[in-house]
């Protein structure tokens, strides 16, 4: 008999469309879950749910920005209804600011970034706080990055996002304690996706001899966050960089 780490589970994962999310929501399906898959792109978002399916496993697939605080609304509300609640949420939608210096850099992309970055995470975080909640327990796991504790010249939109949304998965982590809600950041590293520049792969992956992994090297890691015990770590990042930095 097989042992399924998240059988039964409810998993909601968004920018599952491409790259991490694509692999943490196939992932989590291969172990039992039940996704709701979230992403802007319909077209790629369908590819990821068709290709779960095709391996036997569960998802539905919901268009929806999360920086637009009414689609991110309807998009827990689905899950709701659909699986009658909720045990995992992966916040992994994100964009990049590419290379931009503070002098020089555009304003509008700097607002962007932290609306996307931030701002979405927050939406839907706390539209998934009351699920986890009717379910007694559950797990929160946010997309981090080096970069949101260390910083790099050119990337300050980018780097001050992910900082604020480590900060805010430590406060969220506090507040969701006494009801075994667990709260943590996963920082991948380098991953081979659309959104690593050429600046980062010249500076940080061949001259720092950093680990560039696949998306799907970074499963094991989002699994283990989401089969944590319900009194397991919480307000912790948990890191897949090769050397601190």
């Amino acid at each position: 008999m097989t042992y399924l780490r998240l059988e039964g589970k409810v998993a909601l994962v968004t920018g599952a469309s491409r790259g991490i999310g694509r692999a943490i929501a196939s992932a989590y399906a291969q172990e039992g879950a039940n996704l709701i898959c979230t992403a802007r792109s319909e077209d790629k978002l369908n590819e990821t749910v068709e290709t779960i399916r095709e391996l036997g496993g569960s998802a539905f697939a919901v268009k929806a920005d999360i920086t637009a605080a009414k689609e991110v609304q309807k998009l827990f509300e689905f899950t709701a209804e659909r699986f009658g609640g909720l045990d995992i949420l992966v916040v992994n939608a994100g964009m990049s600011s590419g290379y931009q210096s503070v002098e020089s850099g555009d304003p509008e992309v700097w607002r962007q970034t932290i609306e996307t970055n931030l701002f979405g995470a927050y939406s839907c975080i706390k539209e998934a706080i009351p699920l986890l909640k009717a379910r007694g327990a559950g797990k929160i796991i946010t997309l981090g990055s080096g970069l949101g504790h260390n910083g790099r010249p050119g990337g300050s939109a980018y780097a001050c996002s992910k900082a604020a949304l480590w900060m805010l998965t430590q406060v969220v982590a506090q507040e969701l304690t006494e009801h075994n809600i667990s709260v943590n950041e996963l920082v991948p590293g380098p991953v081979e996706t659309g959104m690593l520049s050429d600046e980062f792969r010249k500076n940080v992956v061949e001259k720092e001899h950093e680990w560039l992994k696949t998306p799907e090297e970074v499963c094991e890691l989002a699994l283990f966050l989401a089969t944590q015990p319900d009194n397991g770590p919480s307000a912790q990042s948990f890191s897949l960089m090769r050397r601190a930095r």
